[in-house]
């Protein structure tokens, strides 16, 4: 017989978006539960990178400073080099101060520090290593899940289900959802590199030819990655890794004197890129948001960041509804996607765009190197743009939000 747990939200997921919602509503005095199936947060290659619309967000909770006091790296610029010529490209200090930075840190340390937040809370209750296995319904309206945990199989019935269990939601696929896909001719190889003894500045992209590799500090290490074709992950491994150093040391040029501590495929993974979004995002009972909703390429970095601001603005529109015993409305979910869908379709947009134009597999040289005389004049028009635009695009994104009186108030 299955164990049954009532509440008012059962958020499925421990990710950003989930973790965030839950300890968002909990402070609001509302009964959730969230669900995450696996037994720690310890998954690598996931995004780390902390943006100051998210920083700005923990300083309204009051909790930046206690953030800010786990081991993180602060990143202030970032610059790309592409065809040898390095772009200064983000500036973050254009932004107002404190929260002019870019943070990373391991997600899983950010997941445990706002988990802990929310089991501090009365009305907070998550459960580990518990993956839901479908949904129950009333009538048509979606009336929670089912789930299987450490103590066998149970259900949990709540008034308003939000699906933020990932890019292969088991919510979403049990209600018949089907997300619209982006065709993205790409994915990404994942490994980690030591720091070499003279440290680059800070850059997020090495571009050479038809070769791009990605490079995020993490203080005692990087995390690097390299744009492959999609499905091109074989043919690059039956040519071996030291084909594959190869490539990485004329790509990366800093990093050529530590390539060889990669020895063997074991230290690579594989990243599926996916750029891919719901039309609808609601249903009665249920609601999507973070990759659930909307899967961001790695492009930027801001997966983290939308899907926490999706949390947000998710909290901001329902707190009060929830708080007066009215439920979630379907009207007020779907407030929720209208607030988010146009900046997560502008933002995918910029993303498939420089998938385009830059992060290919396949793309000619943009640059000579050195630039010609005509690359060096649209690059003194165009290099002052990006340099307005980035900070604000990539720290606070097209619509940051903010957290409303009503969920800041409810303590």
């Amino acid at each position: 017989m299955r164990r049954r747990i009532e509440c008012e939200v059962c958020v499925v997921g421990g990710g950003p978006a989930g973790i965030m919602l839950g300890y968002l509503l909990a402070r609001s005095g509302i009964d959730v539960v969230v669900l995450e199936k696996h037994g720690d947060f310890l998954r690598d290659f996931r995004g780390d990178t902390i943006h100051p619309s998210t920083l700005s967000l923990l300083g309204q909770l009051g909790l930046r400073e206690a953030f800010l006091r786990l081991p993180h790296t602060e990143v202030r610029t970032i610059d790309f080099v592409v065809d040898g010529v390095r772009i200064h490209a983000v500036d973050f200090s254009r932004l107002p101060a404190p929260d002019d930075f870019l943070s990373t840190m391991p997600q899983w340390d950010f997941l445990d520090f706002l988990a802990g937040q929310g089991r501090a809370l009365p009305s907070y209750r998550l459960l580990m290593s518990t993956a839901a296995t479908g949904v129950l319904r009333e009538g048509a309206a979606v009336a929670g899940v089912t789930a299987v945990g450490p103590e066998g199989e149970l259900e949990i019935v709540a008034g308003l289900t939000v699906a933020a269990d990932g890019r292969s939601s088991t919510v979403r696929a049990a209600t018949g959802l089907r997300p619209r896909e982006y065709g993205v001719g790409i994915d990404v190889l994942w490994f980690p590199l030591p720091s070499p003894e003279r440290r680059p500045p800070s850059t997020i992209a090495y571009v050479e030819g038809d070769s791009f590799v990605l490079t995020i500090d993490r203080r005692d290490h990087y995390q690097a990655g390299m744009v492959i074709a999609k499905g091109g992950a074989a043919a690059l491994e039956a040519e071996g890794i030291e084909a594959f150093r190869t490539r990485l040391a004329r790509t990366a040029r800093p990093f050529a004197p530590v390539v060889d501590a990669l020895r063997s495929w074991d230290e690579v993974k594989l990243l599926a890129v996916q750029v891919s979004r719901l039309e609808r995002w609601h249903l009665p009972g249920l609601l999507c948001i973070g990759d659930a909703a909307h899967a961001m390429s790695p492009a930027f970095g801001v997966g983290v960041n939308y899907a926490i601001q999706d949390a947000v603005a998710t909290a901001n529109l329902l707190t009060a509804s929830l708080r007066a015993g009215h439920g979630a409305p379907e009207e007020l979910l779907a407030a929720v996607q209208r607030r988010r869908l146009p900046p997560v379709r502008a933002m995918q947009a910029l993303q498939l765009r420089l998938h385009r134009t830059i992060a290919t597999p396949e793309r000619k040289p943009l640059l000579a190197d050195p630039p010609t005389a005509l690359q060096r004049a649209g690059l003194n028009l165009t290099v002052p743009v990006i340099r307005a635009l980035a900070p604000r695009l990539i720290g606070r994104g097209f619509r940051p939000e903010t957290i409303s009186e009503a969920v800041l108030g409810a303590q």
